[in-house]
């Protein structure tokens, strides 16, 4: 979240911030009043108390000199129960002070465009060519049903809409990209593997941004302040949730698998068809803890770490950094990867990157300490999808397909699958 005193003392950039984002300006008002309330019953509450102290020495006196001092005992009494109205009503200020911060929004980068949407992203760079196929080419839905690796009806009747049954080698292939992932991340750029619980508290999501605003996405156990993670995210940032770390330990680098969970409330319908947007799916996480001086290099190599998988699996994809009105709440600054989809004919997100300064650190009470005897500050937290593995499986079966039907396995996956070369539809 951001400061308090950096709200109080640029509310004017503040609220430029929340109407380039597409957000409704009023919050910083409520907050900057609620604040000055809150301030203003701290200071009553100090002046209270001062009193108060200064009317037990008096009183110690005057009862040490034989003095009555009943008028003044009951004087106190009123003062402090005049103390214990305020404190109340105070605890409960707060409250909504931290509530109504807790839903302002990260200040954007100085790089980021302006713009409302997707369309208004700016292109980075292109790697790849798509392919120029010689034949009707299919969309990995009727892929994934015609190879008997997906099925969509059974998923359905199971769990519901926008769950899906993998099968045979969609199963393995799903296995297949996870392992490949953490392989590569954790040997070629250097991640500590990390195996998280794919259930969190409130606090943690509150730690990462996802709660308050987005509980509407969340899937929530019932009667238990838990939810479903989103994202691995989640439990990786919070991870060295309310801890102060040394120099020495950063800058710190983490990738985890999970599988995530999403209610997609606010998706209106979109993708509904195959397993871009499902409401459980797979995801290989990369998460850093940084200095706050390193942390835009360091988005630059993230970025470039989710790229080297694509490259290794050879699909062709864009970088686009996001505009104000499509940053996610909690970054400062975004990169997104979309890989191309045949099926779609344009490309489509399979990977955020994504640096928050020291947004989600101050949720989440994350330090370090530049030196022993230096005060603690906020460090910068880091992440990137490397990569989503439903929407890697969609794109492959999608670019590798051929005429008869099969689909290629990428090399770099075919170790992973006992050196099988081609899914092949079954005999009929």
């Amino acid at each position: 979240m951001l400061d308090l005193k950096f709200i109080n003392e640029n509310q004017a950039e503040v609220k430029e911030m929340m109407k380039n984002r597409g957000l409704e300006k009023k919050i910083v008002d409520e907050f900057v009043e609620l604040d000055e309330k809150r301030r203003d019953i701290l200071y009553e509450v100090e002046q209270l108390r001062h009193r108060r102290n200064v009317a037990s020495d008096k009183i110690g006196q005057l009862k040490r000199a034989g003095e009555d001092a009943e008028d003044m005992i009951a004087e106190m009494k009123d003062v402090s129960d005049r103390i214990k109205e305020l404190e109340d009503e105070l605890k409960d200020v707060e409250e909504k002070v931290n509530y109504t911060r807790l839903n302002i929004p990260n200040m954007y980068n100085e790089k980021v465009p302006l713009g409302e949407d997707e369309e208004d992203n700016e292109l980075i760079r292109k790697w790849g060519e798509p392919k120029d196929f010689a034949f009707d080419y299919k969309p990995h839905w009727d892929l994934g049903e015609d190879l008997q690796i997906m099925d969509f009806a059974r998923g359905t009747k199971v769990a519901g809409a926008r769950f899906t049954f993998l099968r045979g080698m969609g199963a393995r292939l799903e296995r297949a990209l996870i392992n490949f992932m953490l392989d590569f991340h954790r040997e070629q750029h250097g991640y500590e593997e990390m195996f998280p619980p794919f259930i969190a508290n409130d606090s943690s999501m509150e730690g990462t941004g996802q709660l308050p605003k987005f509980a509407h996405d969340m899937f929530k156990l019932e009667d238990h302040e838990l939810y479903l993670i989103p994202t691995a995210e989640v439990p990786v940032t919070n991870f060295y949730k309310d801890e102060i770390l040394s120099k020495e330990e950063l800058p710190k680098y983490f990738t985890a698998y999970s599988a995530c969970f999403r209610a997609e409330a606010g998706s209106h319908g979109r993708d509904t068809r195959g397993i871009i947007r499902q409401h459980q799916f797979n995801k290989v996480e990369m998460v850093k803890f940084v200095e706050p001086e390193t942390s835009y290099e360091e988005l630059e190599k993230i970025t470039k770490d989710a790229e080297d998988i694509l490259q290794a699996l050879e699909l062709p994809y864009r970088v686009v950094r996001l505009c104000s009105g499509d940053l996610t709440f909690s970054s400062a600054m975004t990169y997104d990867l979309e890989v191309w989809m045949p099926a779609y004919e344009t490309y489509r997100e399979i990977s955020s990157c994504s640096n928050f300064e020291d947004y989600q650190a101050r949720r989440a009470g994350i330090r370090y300490r530049p030196d022993p005897e230096a005060s603690a500050r906020y460090l910068h937290t880091l992440n990137g999808s490397g990569l989503a593995i439903g929407r890697t499986l969609a794109a492959i079966l999608e670019n590798y397909q051929q005429e008869d039907g099969s689909v290629l396995i990428p090399e770099v996956l075919q170790k992973y699958l006992g050196g099988q070369e081609i899914i092949k539809p079954p005999q009929k």
